[in-house]
């Protein structure tokens, strides 16, 4: 009976926080940049966790630069989760058309952001800092268009 109790909770906790703002995130990219949810304001944000060794990871990358070149307004951040040698992930990056900025995870970062239940994983936050869209798997520009821009004519059919 306790467990039901604390699985209803949690429930209640979840669903009310749905549609919040984010827990913010202070990230500092290879270039010495600083990433701040709450700086973007009024603009989209999409983080993508990847690393080295995932297949799916580096054949999304491409297309996730393109979009990146394609949607100035949108902030576009990899988060590369595997850094055991800093140097060869940022030429590994670079080598397969990784040109958004580029912050490589650790223990403060992942506490800051929260684990990823699989690679890769994409996080897509609205202009208000809310995360709208948390799902593994691979996506390329077509899917972060149709995510962003369906949330967005959804948002305008709501308000008057």
């Amino acid at each position: 009976m306790k467990q039901l109790q604390l699985l209803a909770a949690a429930v209640a906790m979840l669903a009310a926080s749905a549609g919040a703002a984010s827990p913010a995130f202070d990230l500092v990219d290879t270039q010495g940049t600083r990433h701040r949810l709450s700086d973007y304001r009024g603009r989209w944000v999409v983080l993508n966790f990847w690393a080295t060794w995932c297949v799916p990871c580096i054949e999304e990358i491409p297309a996730i630069a393109k979009y990146h070149r394609a949607h100035g307004d949108v902030v576009v951040i990899g988060v590369a989760v595997d850094v055991e040698d800093a140097a060869k992930v940022k030429r590994f990056a670079a080598k397969v058309g990784h040109d958004y900025p580029l912050v490589l995870s650790d223990d403060r970062i992942e506490k800051q952001l929260g684990p990823v239940r699989a690679l890769p994983t994409t996080r897509i936050y609205d202009a208000s800092g809310n995360l709208v869209y948390d799902k593994p798997g691979r996506v390329d520009s077509r899917l972060l268009e149709e995510k962003i821009v369906s949330h967005v004519v959804a948002t305008r059919e709501v308000k008057p």
